[in-house]
């Protein structure tokens, strides 16, 4: 299972805002590595280099490492928590990740040939339903994207889930319905697509 970023930690075994406080001074960032029937470990990890790795993209899709004393983690990051004024990262979660396990994850919806899609040649508009899906996949072949071509879209066709071909081992969590991703609204369609919005929202 390849790594996507790898971070130094260290053992932690203080608690309190005083001593959160007093750790981002020294430039380290409070965080926990749980799961895989494990106790949960707290730890400290430097936060520059957390940031960078957020500021990258795919924080909560990408496999990483954790070296923690000389012991290395593979972890995929769960949530994380943002000062509320400064937008400083102030705490993260790691779920500890093997083959074996399975994770939900949302993955991001890309969508290709828009110029020569014949709705919006015709002055569609592409109204995106949903702009990740949330998928259970195996963490060791975690989607960078879902992919959804255009090329033979017209004004008034919705794409629906099944559009896509699903990685191998990959399913949307959402199985009982052949869901809408997104529409091809027609020109001035603004009611159209607040109605695919509208739908798609009740239907959940």
């Amino acid at each position: 299972m390849a790594a996507s970023y790898e971070l130094k930690a260290s053992a932690w075994d203080r608690v309190g805002k005083g001593a959160a406080r007093s750790l981002r001074r020294e430039g380290l960032l409070p965080a926990v590595i749980y799961g895989d029937k494990q106790p949960a470990l707290p730890i400290t990890i430097p936060m520059k280099e957390t940031t960078l790795t957020l500021h990258k993209g795919g924080f909560l899709t990408h496999i990483g490492t954790v070296e923690v004393d000389g012991k290395k983690h593979q972890v995929i990051a769960k949530d994380y928590q943002l000062h509320p004024v400064r937008d400083e990262l102030m705490h993260v979660d790691f779920l500890r990740v093997s083959a074996n396990t399975s994770l939900t994850v949302d993955i991001p919806v890309v969508f290709i040939n828009e110029e020569t899609c014949p709705g919006l040649k015709r002055g569609g508009m592409l109204n995106v339903v949903r702009h990740t899906v949330e998928m259970i996949v195996p963490a060791n072949a975690i989607p960078e994207s879902l992919v959804f071509d255009l090329a033979k879209a017209d004004l008034g066709d919705a794409l629906h889930i099944s559009a896509t071909t699903l990685p191998k081992g990959a399913q949307p969590t959402i199985t009982d319905r052949d869901f809408t991703v997104a529409t091809i609204a027609a020109p001035g369609g603004a009611q159209d697509e607040e109605e695919a919005s509208e739908e798609e929202a009740t239907e959940e």
